[in-house]
């Protein structure tokens, strides 16, 4: 009996659309994660790429406890000397909602080039609409 070894061609993508609306930043980018990781499916290998594909909608609407608004920091560097950024989580909220939600899904994933792969497959949107539903893709909801 052998080991099966999913290529592209023989692993089945499905599509999710994850609604953000109430939820909180960490537990829905957990979720998230564990579908485009395909955890989720009894296909699941380590070292393969089985996820789906996942949708994530309202993500202006996510929430965060306690006083993480303020007080959570996000650090960038040039790579220049004295060039270090620093935004609160509430900045880059105001900015690019879209950006904090994919940042934490992506520090979920994988450090390899698998992970690089399955970040492709997140699409975050802002509103309710999104053009992936235009596609005529067959969507299941996930309401975590």
């Amino acid at each position: 009996m052998n080991t099966p070894y999913f290529t592209k061609e023989r692993v089945e993508r499905k599509w999710y659309v994850v609604d953000c609306t109430d939820q909180v930043l960490g537990r829905c980018a957990a979720n998230i994660a564990k579908l485009l990781i395909g955890k989720t499916e009894p296909t699941y290998q380590p070292g393969q790429d089985t996820g789906a594909f996942v949708v994530a909608i309202n993500a202006d609407k996510i929430r965060v406890t306690g006083s993480k608004l303020k007080q959570k920091v996000y650090y960038r560097h040039s790579g220049y000397p004295g060039g270090i950024k620093a935004a609160t989580l509430q900045e880059r909220m105001d900015k690019n909602s879209r950006e904090v939600i994919r940042d934490a899904v992506k520090g979920m994933l994988p450090h390899n080039k698998i992970g690089a792969r399955l970040i492709t497959k997140l699409k975050v949107y802002d509103g309710d609409n999104h053009p992936t539903a235009l596609r005529g893709q067959p969507v299941s909801r996930q309401n975590n």
